[in-house]
């Protein structure tokens, strides 16, 4: 008798064996049931071998208590003390899974499937199991049959005798088998049904790949037929009849609960379609109507019930469209889609316990795996396997995958899947979530081998499994397009060239021969730089691929490395900093602009990164003055000045345009910005500091060169138009009025020539040829336009102003802003003419219709012959002129009265005016979003042709570059254009009203 505090020897070695809860074990072996062999320390051990000892005792407890009496216990105890293999398979099998052990419990008799196996026993295949299933003869008996046979599964896979692979084969052949006899029950309830038609039932998903879960959706097809002269919808009719009754028979609840849902759902047209139909209608429907993701469901088609001549003839009919997909425009960009759209619906709370869906999860090798099988298998019918471990087999055989890197995805598939049908083997649930409870990790920890620490153990597997998954999944498409055209060793073996050129073409590469040389060129060689580039290139090709010219993508990042390649800090940047790789990929393959500004210097580079040299966010006018007036300072000459004011333009056009880029495409680290308006103004703010500093360190170079510290004559440049909105675009103009102010005591005339002088060297320095990009500085919107004179003094102007202005001019004064040179003189200038762009009296009727008349005359003769304009984003309905013309009227009639108003930015006045009650919330938001769309749309042009344009590209290239900027995904072209056209009618129709007052 032990004494108080003390424990009982059984109690620690039941501690010692692996239980948990060691006195509940201690009661259960001193029941009545375990009498016998409570002290057998044969049964102690046996049951320590398990996931879970203590679900494998209680289950054992069970099934003795569910014994008819005490013969049938004995009988069942000698043979668990006395045959291992019956001892290891039922406890093993109790310690894995309670649901089973619910089943022997209910059938007690059962556990007698176990005790001998005949060889054929071993791995069963569909015959057997029908065998095992022939004696049902109701929805009830086919559970229970089933069960028994999944019960045999079981013990196989938990004991060893048979591998993931093979647990997952026989699984299918069960569902097949069951499948069958279903439908034995379906056509004995309707033998008139039966007659009339041929019914096929072919296996999708996991049930065809002969690689099915432990409790799964059985993923199905019909095909039906008419019988020798039966009339087609009738026997249709028919079909679809004993179709639905075999559905039921499988996934309808009985007192012995159900088997698995049977999933019609991959048929063509989905839930919406008939579930059955001929074989014509099926390849009328994949010829015409079929999604990417339809053909990649097919690649798993296999008949397996009923009709199977029937079914064969199906698979044979649909599989040259199977491997015909790879030929669809969009098609990789489309399957990647499908992706990350299961990925983004997962939600939040369950990503990281995803084993399926999730990052890192199943459905990422399985999703790489297929897509390499219809990019290739055209023309390797070796690839052609539904199960994904031989066909990623046969993919590393063929070269499409690196050896190292298919061993490396089939460990962690297997790992992965074994985890998965672990999960779901204990509730027999359909489930891919990794539990959260600890003893539910310490069993799933065990029964995968893991016995030192199960709960560490298995936490740090399956992050190592799935880390690997995360890095190869993608990595598998693009790593062998390197080694086709590096040097392997001996055996190894490769993509071929051909091979190489079809999974280029498949990613949307229009020259693959010019990729492949490419690609030649970066990853040959024992270089320090060809090797950081071969581990760079296999994510750079996915990035390239990912957007519009895949192309431009590759030949830019070759001549950013031609130049930067032997500079250490460079392949530092793309190898270490995270960031910056992929900010590069996305800015090299977005278009013109952003890659011809970072040749002119291609160090720029540095701002990809997220070290202290790198960094996007725009700097503002006040750095931006000091950094260019400093250079200008130091420069011997005022060519020397504008050059180096010049190059910090560039360099911050590149990093304005590259943020720009980022935030639209969106990159791993940075989502997409979902504020269109906050891209805009970005934009429109930094490319207007930018020009402001510039032209402010052009004026200081030109007047030290001529005239040292001090210029004759007081001198501010005041910023016109979208410049002095802070609205520039990449390819807009200067658009500014020079005003000058002689000093005390020098000459008016002596003052007249020094400005003018001052303004014709400054626009000669800004259009130099040179590497770095011009800077046009237009002037037209001065006093008599192109016949007036360049500069003017500030009294010229209030003289002007006061007898000869027109209504545009003072509309065109609301976006005067001083931008460079004598502050007080530019604040003097505003003062002046502010009483001529906020009127005290408003504007009269005359005034207003003057206006209205310039405006449309303005659309009927300025727009371009053979543009279409609702698509022209300045002067068609909805654009650009029609919001700020709109905006300038308000302006104009109550700037006076409404200090909001007195503002030089459109949207700034569009809020004000809307604060005011002078547009209503919903009239605002529709301006707001047209013109921040037609403002979009020209930053857009201009960063994918590298030139400027009011209106979409025609090259089908360009304009889905265009679309790729704007958030429109591949193959999505017409909805950008509707969606732009929709924007500007809606736009056009407010404009009508406050504007034209229709």
């Amino acid at each position: 008798m032990t004494g108080p505090g003390r424990r009982s020897s059984t109690f620690t070695r039941l501690l010692r064996h692996g239980f948990t809860d060691a006195s509940a074990a201690e009661r259960l072996l001193d029941g009545a049931e375990l009498s016998p062999v409570r002290n057998d320390p044969v049964l102690l051990e046996a049951l320590g071998r398990t996931a879970d000892p203590d679900l494998a005792l209680h289950g054992l407890v069970r099934l003795l208590e569910a014994q008819p009496g005490a013969s049938a216990r004995r009988e069942l105890l000698d043979t668990v003390i006395a045959a291992k293999p019956l001892r290891d398979r039922l406890l093993g099998v109790l310690g894995a899974s309670a649901a089973l052990a619910d089943h022997l419990a209910r059938h007690p008799r059962d556990w007698e499937a176990l005790v001998t196996y005949e060889p054929r026993d071993l791995h069963p295949g569909v015959e057997e199991f029908e065998r095992g299933l022939a004696e049902a003869d109701d929805p009830v008996s086919l559970r229970v049959a089933y069960r028994r046979c999944l019960l045999s599964i079981a013990a196989r896979d938990v004991c060893g005798t048979t591998d993931l692979a093979e647990t997952a084969a026989e699984l299918a052949d069960l569902a097949t088998a069951t499948l069958r006899a279903a439908l034995v029950l379906a056509r004995a309830a309707a033998p008139g049904d039966a007659a009339l038609c041929r019914l096929a039932v072919i296996a999708m998903g996991k049930c065809g790949g002969h690689e099915l879960n432990y409790v799964s959706d059985v993923d199905v097809i019909f095909v039906g037929e008419a019988a020798d002269g039966a009339d087609e919808g009738k026997a249709l009719r028919a079909a679809t009849k004993l179709a639905a009754h075999m559905m039921r028979i499988c996934s309808e609840t009985t007192v012995e609960g159900s088997i698995w849902p049977v999933d019609a759902n991959l048929r063509p047209e989905g839930r919406n379609g008939p579930l059955v139909r001929t074989l014509s209608s099926h390849l009328a429907y994949y010829q015409r109507w079929a999604k990417t993701w339809e053909f990649q469901a097919l690649l798993k088609a296999r008949p397996i019930a009923g009709d199977l001549e029937l079914g064969a003839e199906y698979v044979s009919a649909v599989a040259p469209l199977v491997w015909q997909a790879a030929e669809r425009e969009n098609f990789v960009p489309d399957v990647q889609k499908m992706r990350r759209r299961v990925v983004e619906n997962i939600p939040v709370a369950e990503v990281e316990r995803e084993l399926k869906l999730g990052p890192g999860g199943l459905r990422d090798v399985e999703f790489a795996v297929q897509l390499l099988q219809l990019v290739h298998g055209r023309a390797d019918a070796s690839l052609r396997s539904g199960t994904t471990l031989d066909a990623l087999q046969a993919l590393a055989a063929g070269g499409y995958v690196g050896r190292t890197d298919a061993v490396q995805l089939d460990a962690a598939y297997r790992f992965l899947r074994s985890m998965e049908h672990r999960i779901q083997l204990y509730r027999l649930r359909r489930t891919h979530l990794v539990p959260v409870v600890e003893g539910d990790q310490r069993r799933l920890g065990r029964s995968l081998g893991l016995r030192t620490d199960p709960v560490a153990e298995l936490n740090r597997e399956w992050k190592r499994h799935a880390a690997v998954v995360r890095r190869l999944h993608e990595k598998l498409f693009y790593r062998p397009l390197l080694d086709a055209v590096a040097q392997l060793p001996s055996g190894e073996v490769r993509l071929s060239t051909q091979a190489a050129r079809e999974r280029l073409v498949a990613l949307g590469y229009a020259d693959p021969a010019a990729a492949l040389r490419h690609l030649e060129a970066l990853a040959s060689g024992v270089t320090r730089k060809a090797a950081i580039q071969r581990t760079l290139l296999p994510v750079l090709l996915g990035w390239f691929a990912d957007s519009a010219d895949p192309d431009a993508g590759l030949l830019n990042f070759r001549k950013v490395s031609d130049a930067l390649g032997k500079t250490p800090w460079y392949l530092r940047l793309l190898r270490d900093e995270g960031a910056a790789a992929e900010n590069l990929a996305r800015v090299l393959s977005a278009g013109r602009l952003a890659p011809d500004l970072l040749m002119r210097a291609p160090e720029a580079v540095a701002l990809l990164g997220d070290g202290d040299a790198g960094g996007l966010a725009p700097r503002g006018r006040a750095h931006l003055e000091q950094e260019i007036l400093s250079a200008v300072g130091r420069a011997d000459s005022a060519v020397q000045g504008v050059t180096a004011a010049r190059g910090v333009r560039r360099r911050e056009l590149f990093r304005t345009a590259a943020a720009d880029i980022v935030a639209s495409y969106g990159t791993e680290a940075q989502p997409v910005e979902a504020d269109q308006g906050a891209l805009v103004d970005l934009v429109g703010g930094a490319v207007s500091d930018i020009t402001a500093a510039t032209l402010a360190g052009t004026l200081r170079a030109v007047v030290r060169d001529g005239w040292g510290d001090t210029l004759p004559t007081r001198f501010a440049i005041i910023g016109m138009g979208r410049f002095g909105g802070h609205e520039l675009g990449y390819g807009s103009d200067a658009d500014v009025l020079f005003v000058h102010e002689p000093r005390e005591g020098v000459d008016e005339h002596e003052a007249g020539r020094a400005a003018n002088a001052v303004v014709s060297e400054m626009r000669r320095l800004l259009q130099v040829p040179s590497a770095d990009p011009p800077l046009l500085v237009d002037a037209d919107l001065r006093p008599e336009g192109k016949s007036g004179p360049l500069v003017r003094t500030l009294k010229s102007y209030e003289a002007y102003y006061r007898r000869w202005s027109l209504g545009w001019e003072s509309q065109a004064l609301l976006r005067a802003e001083p931008v460079a040179g004598d502050e007080d003189l530019g604040r003097r200038f505003v003062s002046l003419v502010d009483p001529l762009r906020y009127p005290r009296a408003g504007l009269g009727d005359d005034a207003v219709r003057e206006i209205r008349r310039l405006k449309a005359r303005m659309e009927a003769e300025r727009m371009p012959r053979g543009a279409d304009p609702k698509l022209h984003t300045k002067l068609g309905p909805g654009g650009l002129s029609d919001v700020e013309w709109t905006v300038q009227l308000l302006q104009l009639r109550y700037g006076a009265e409404e200090a909001g108003l007195r503002t030089t930015r459109t949207r700034g006045a569009l809020a004000a005016a809307r604060a005011c009650g002078l547009l209503s919330e919903e009239d605002a938001a529709t301006l707001d979003e047209a013109w921040v769309l037609a403002t979009r749309v020209r930053n857009a042009v201009m960063l994918v042709r590298g030139r400027a344009g009011d209106t979409f590209p025609s090259d089908p290239r360009e304009l889905a570059a265009v679309g790729r900027y704007l958030g429109y995904g591949p193959g999505h072209v017409g909805d950008m254009l509707d969606d732009y056209r929709r924007t500007g009618r809606r736009a056009r129709g407010v404009v009508d009203s406050l504007f034209y007052g229709a």
